[in-house]
């Protein structure tokens, strides 16, 4: 018999055997089961299969279950849309505070936002300008030396609001240690008592004990006097609770130094790269700040500007003795004159609104000319005449009509027009307190309102005369002259009011729209 034919048949029997085999198995099974039990089928047996599953099962499991983990619960993109918000208005905020400082016309909440930005993780790379590091900034102290309290408790609102919204760890050490230091200086210019005179007696012990020390050393020493006071035994509690506040002071000012040293290391090699001579005297200059490190106050922008750069602002003027006289252009309403308004009542109230600064799309107004047919008061005898002082603006803007629309754009924007005013006048000194000043409009040439001479491209101004009672004089500003908006739609709204001697009077604008 063929050899395989003969393996096949063995097969075949073998696989016989097997299957009488099992149904014997079978039948015993049932012989011997309960007449009410379940039967047992081997053809109807169901198991568990032994293959291994697909290699790409896990990773989709994987993949299903990030995709999970991607979905957020409710709260948690409240949470997520809410710090997305806040990163935004913040380099808003950082932006604004760049674009003020290159313009000249910082505050004071400028000058430390700027400086921050050369060692800030989160900045955005697009808006660096290479020239930025060659502006000279004032040391953060040297700024808060320069404000008075109403001032600092507007710059502590600004810091508070860039704490808030900082999410570095060292940004927020640096504006935690500014508003201590800012708290700190208020009080000092607060009135002090006997009690507040004492403690004057000793800062310089104070000083010489804590000024020497680290900002590890300081912590160090904290803890010590926290566990003092928390303590059992009987210590003093003012003193070494004053010497705790005076800690924490000093504390704050190393915080401040270790970052304003990170800030100078980083302008420096930026500085190497394009002007080594300058990188080098700045790295040996005293102080965090630029050379001296000091800020001066200007008055005619409100806000702070180095020393350094006053310092070239005052070489740049004319030395000659006819020239003097005549202020840099921009700068002459500040210049002491004879017969101006000097009272203390008028000194509060124009440093009052000179501590408001200048907004956004705001800027000084000074454009003053002499009064037309002006002659000398009949009151002239009896009281003295003086010219009222004033802190004005000017508001520019862009004006998106349809040919600006075509021919620029917000990377480009056309050039800045003026949109209105805001006059602020200073009558704190009135003799007849019951009559409020006025003002009126002067047209030369016999130009009525509405009427256009001016040439093309062009725009028609007009001379604002404003009239007040003795002891004061008349003043005239000239102005754009066109329409006047006197709605009372919130900013743009015409304001003309006279209280505690201050005569205010915005206005802006109409916007002319052209219709096909």
């Amino acid at each position: 018999m063929n050899p395989e034919r003969q393996a096949m048949i063995e097969r075949w029997n073998s696989g016989r055997k097997d299957r009488d085999r099992d149904r014997d198995r079978d039948r015993d099974r049932d012989r011997d089961r309960h007449i009410t039990g379940p039967r047992f089928d081997s053809s109807n047996r169901i198991s568990k299969s032994s293959r291994q599953p697909p290699a790409s099962r896990p990773v989709a499991s994987a993949a299903a279950s990030a995709a999970a983990s991607r979905y957020l619960t409710q709260d948690e993109q409240s949470e997520q849309f809410v710090a997305d918000e806040d990163k935004f208005v913040l380099r808003q905020a950082k932006k604004k505070a760049d674009i003020r400082v290159r313009e000249q016309r910082a505050k004071p909440i400028d000058y430390l936002a700027f400086g921050l930005r050369f060692i800030d993780p989160d900045r955005d790379s697009f808006d660096d300008d290479d020239a930025d590091v060659e502006i000279p900034l004032p040391s953060p102290e040297s700024v808060l030396q320069c404000l008075d309290e109403p001032q600092l408790r507007e710059l502590e609102e600004d810091i508070r609001s860039y704490h808030i919204l900082e999410t570095n760890e060292r940004n927020k050490e640096y504006w935690s240690a500014l508003l201590t230091l800012s708290s700190d200086r208020r009080q000092k210019l607060k009135p002090q008592g006997p009690e507040g005179r004492s403690v004057t007696s000793v800062a310089s012990d104070i000083d010489r004990i804590l000024g020497p020390k680290s900002l590890e050393q300081l912590e160090q020493l904290e803890k010590q006097i926290r566990l003092k006071l928390q303590s059992d035994e009987p210590v003093d509690t003012d003193y070494w609770g004053d010497l705790l506040k005076s800690l924490l002071i000093y504390k704050a000012k190393a915080r401040l130094k270790k970052v304003c040293a990170a800030i100078k290391e980083a302008r420096v090699e930026l500085l190497r790269k394009r002007d080594p001579e300058r990188a080098k005297a700045l790295e040996l200059a005293d102080g965090d700040g630029d050379g001296d490190g000091d800020a001066v106050a200007d008055a005619s922008a409100g806000a702070l500007v180095p020393a350094k750069s006053a310092a070239r602002a005052s070489s740049l003027t004319p030395s000659d003795p006819a020239s003097s006289s005549a202020p840099p252009p921009g700068t002459a309403r500040f210049a002491p004159t004879g017969n101006e308004d000097f009272s203390q009542a008028t000194k509060a109230l124009y440093d009052r609104e000179v501590a408001r600064g200048v907004g956004e799309g705001e800027e000084v107004f000074t454009n003053e000319v002499a009064v037309p047919g002006i002659q000398r008061p009949f009151w002239a005898d009896k009281y003295r005449p003086r010219k009222p002082r004033y802190f004005n603006r000017v508001l520019m803007g862009y004006e998106w009509n349809k040919y600006n629309q075509t021919h620029y754009d917000h990377d480009n924007p056309p050039p800045k027009v003026v949109q209105g005013y805001r006059f602020n006048i200073f009558y704190p000194d009135l003799i007849d307190k019951t009559k409020a000043p006025t003002y009126k409009i002067i047209r030369e040439n016999g130009r009525r309102k509405g009427e256009s001479t001016a040439p093309a491209g062009k725009e028609d101004t007009c001379l604002i005369r404003f009239i007040a009672g003795p002891p004061y004089e008349d003043i005239a500003f000239r102005i754009v002259d066109r329409e006047w908006d006197y709605s009372a739609k919130r900013e743009r709204g015409f304001k003309s009011t006279f209280d505690k001697g201050i005569l205010q009077l915005h206005f802006q604008f109409k916007k002319i729209f052209y219709r096909k």
